[in-house]
């Protein structure tokens, strides 16, 4: 049975073909559009899936949209009277797209099949939007029994949600609802920092660090109203999102000691510690309510989902600060995932179909769910510009490789299955020396393009992960963040330059200075043979010739843009930043062997060579 999950409109449109409870494929709609975070509707994610599962043409049995629109719109309409006049410009800039599209989920996807070449689905359901989540964190995971805990910005009224998984079943039992939000209160604070909503929150949790939480006790005081069992609610007169096209209003601002930083200026003192404050309230808040999870479900479990489950120094801080014995988080935590969890939500809730799990595996593939491209189709890519290249047999690949690494070269990995979810796991990487002091500051500035401060991860093999880190669980997907040990730790000079944050960022920490951050923690992927073979042995190569396990695994992409999904796309990156070398399956690409490229030209659009 072919089970088509969806999820659109709102924020990283998605699909997911799940066939007789196994997750075939699954990717976001902006790695075919190259639109970071796309929210139209996933009509190239959808086609991908069904060919990536060989559908017949009348062979789509259900689809499953992850929310339910007419609850939402009323939630959206209740809202607006509420505050009106206020919010009369939000509300008539919402309401086209509303009737032109999102009230009509089903005929969009029973035309979208149809454009596509399949016909409509034999049926169609809608789940609510925490009701995704859910599903995506307990069904997949490697659990029989788990508490679950959901938290995003809102779905149609909740924003929270806790409860419980057993076999092929989950109960939802607690929700906290809109306009009271973990999520909206986290965004607040990244649209104040100068951050963009719904993408800048990376940014915010990797600055918090260099700051001091200054301001705990005001957002304790002013802002939120936290009980000892994690339910919360939000003093709304300082926020502006119920009405207004911002986040927050004059009244925060003034709280706060001035209006918001205006995006791409200089980063000062008080946005660190905004950044600090906001993320130590976000932990208690997370603390409180897992544990509350916890006790209710009475499980050693946790499966975690929504949003704010990407938010990983929390995730770590449940570890220490709760009695989970196990952790799993969904990868594609956000609106992304929900079109998995729409899709094995049916299979399971709905049709109840038995679940069996392999213990201590998930079922999700390593995240590696999108497409791959074939050594004939990347040969007859680069014969056909002549991309100058040099083959690797199978028994050199991963120590060549290994060796430019450890050489301090960048490298551009483009290897099987592209991932599902925000991070790389070794399928769309960009690999660096951790050893080296100066990997970070040259990887932000001069191949991502981004802020210097941003921290990068680790991916260790598996079985040294304690080696290196105060981490004594999995953490396949790079959703937990935890301590270096202290015996690669390095004292700070004593001279950070004031309040210099490049200063600060360029401190050597500990004998893996490119991964440690500032306060000598780091997000960890841990790297298994059995999940990604062919990561493993280059990492393992790379361990022979330096005595160290990890490397430096970041996201093959540039900043504003989407993972990097197809050869043509790689290879654009790799020359339009200092990486060294590009590594597409078994054909190696030197930087300096290749034709120069015209400057004036849009590089997110074409590439010219000379």
């Amino acid at each position: 049975m072919n089970i088509l999950g969806i999820s659109g409109f709102y924020h990283d449109s998605a699909a997911c073909l799940v066939r007789d409870g196994q997750i075939i494929a699954a990717a976001q709609e902006e790695r075919f559009s190259r639109k970071k975070h796309d929210a139209s509707f996933p009509r190239e994610a959808i086609l991908y899936c069904l060919r990536a599962g060989g559908v017949d043409p009348e062979s789509i049995d259900f689809a499953v949209f992850y929310d339910k629109p007419l609850t939402k719109f009323f939630r959206i309409i209740r809202t607006h009277f509420q505050v009106a006049p206020i919010g009369l410009k939000a509300f008539l800039q919402a309401l086209p797209v509303w009737t032109r599209e999102k009230l009509w989920v089903s005929y969009i996807i029973e035309k979208t099949c149809r454009d596509l070449g399949y016909n409509k689905p034999k049926g169609l359901y809608f789940t609510e939007h925490h009701e995704s989540h859910a599903a995506s964190a307990f069904f997949p995971s490697p659990f029989e029994e788990a508490a679950i805990l959901t938290m995003d910005g809102v779905g149609e009224w909740a924003t929270t949600t806790s409860g419980s998984g057993m076999g092929n079943k989950i109960a939802l039992e607690r929700a906290i609802h809109f306009p009271h939000s973990l999520g909206l209160l986290y965004s607040a604070f990244t649209y104040f920092t100068g951050f963009r909503v719904n993408s800048g929150e990376y940014k915010l949790m990797g600055l918090a660090p260099y700051g001091e939480p200054m301001y705990v006790s005001c957002i304790r005081e002013k802002l939120i109203d936290v009980r000892e069992d994690g339910s919360f609610r939000l003093d709304m007169s300082y926020f502006n999102y119920l009405a207004g096209l911002t986040m927050t209003n004059e009244r925060f601002h003034q709280l706060f000691d001035g209006p918001p930083r205006e995006p791409e200026s200089a980063i000062t003192q008080r946005e660190m510690d905004l950044a600090r404050s906001i993320q130590v309230v976000t932990e208690e808040i997370v603390i409180k309510l897992a544990r509350f999870a916890g006790r209710k479900s009475g499980s050693k479990n946790l499966c975690l989902a929504g949003g704010v489950a990407l938010n990983c120094v929390a995730n770590g801080k449940i570890l220490e600060n709760t009695d989970f014995d196990d952790i799993w988080i969904q990868p594609a935590a956000g609106d992304a995932g929900g079109a998995l969890g729409a899709a094995l939500y049916a299979w399971y809730q709905y049709l109840n179909n038995p679940r069996t799990i392999e213990p201590g595996k998930d079922s999700m593939a390593g995240s590696l769910l999108g497409p791959r491209f074939g050594e004939s189709e990347i040969q007859a890519y680069l014969d056909a510009h002549n991309i100058p290249y040099c083959h690797l047999k199978k028994d050199e690949w991963t120590h060549r490789l290994a060796e430019l690494i450890a050489e301090q070269n960048v490298v551009g990995l483009f290897q099987g299955r592209l991932e599902f979810g925000p991070r790389a796991l070794g399928g769309r990487s960009i690999l660096g020396d951790p050893r080296s002091a100066k990997m970070q500051s040259i990887m932000n500035l001069k191949i991502k393009f981004r802020e210097s401060f941003r921290p990068f991860a680790p991916a260790v093999l598996r079985e040294k992960v304690s080696d290196y880190f105060d981490l004594h669980c999995e953490s396949p997907y790079m959703l937990l963040v935890a301590p270096v040990k202290q015996e690669h730790r390095k004292a700070p000079n004593g001279d950070n330059g004031g309040l210099n944050l490049r200063n600060l960022v360029n401190e050597e920490r500990s004998s893996i200075p490119a991964i440690t951050h500032v306060d000598y923690s780091a997000r960890i992927q841990t790297v298994a043979r059995e999940d990604s073979p062919v990561f493993y042995e280059l990492i393992k190569a790379f361990e022979k010739i330096t005595g160290c396990g990890l490397v430096v695994n970041t996201s093959f992409n540039v900043r504003g843009e989407p993972l990097v999904c197809t050869p043509e796309q790689a290879y654009q990156c790799f020359m339009r930043t200092e990486m060294d070398y590009l590594a597409l399956e078994s054909f190696l690409l030197s930087k300096a062997d290749q034709p120069r490229i015209s400057e004036n030209i849009d590089w997110t659009r074409q590439f010219v060579l000379d």
